[in-house]
């Protein structure tokens, strides 16, 4: 979390979500007004058990995983009830968007999407 970028995309009128990893950053995000943040880099900072733990201490915390989510690891980001949604590159790989393939692009989006409504109603 940077206070000088919170600042500044306040001050422009811009809305962001600004990135969490540690009980730091999300004390810094807290302190600045924020309870939705991306968490990044999700698998490397520790995946669901990571969210969890920080759960505690931010009750009031939501997060966006992102960095190693899948449709192979989306389940267990879902089944946390502080996780509002997820994000990843799965949904545009850069083969299919230097080829242009929307239709892939499309597809990816769709099977993300049946998969987070199978979790989430």
């Amino acid at each position: 979390f940077s206070e000088a970028v919170d600042e500044a995309l306040k001050a422009a009128g811009l809305p962001w979500l600004p990135g969490v990893a540690t009980a730091s950053d999300c004390m810094r995000a807290v302190a600045a007004g924020r309870t939705v943040a991306k968490f990044f880099p999700a698998e490397t900072a520790g995946g669901p058990p990571a969210l969890k733990a920080l759960s505690g201490p931010f009750p009031q915390m939501s997060f966006c995983p992102t960095g190693g989510v899948g449709l192979n690891n989306l389940a267990s980001y879902l089944a946390l009830p502080q996780v509002i949604c997820v994000g990843g590159s799965w949904l545009v790989p850069a083969d299919a968007i230097a080829a242009g393939d929307w239709k892939r692009v499309t597809q990816l989006a769709k099977e993300a999407n049946e998969a987070f409504k199978a979790l989430r109603g």
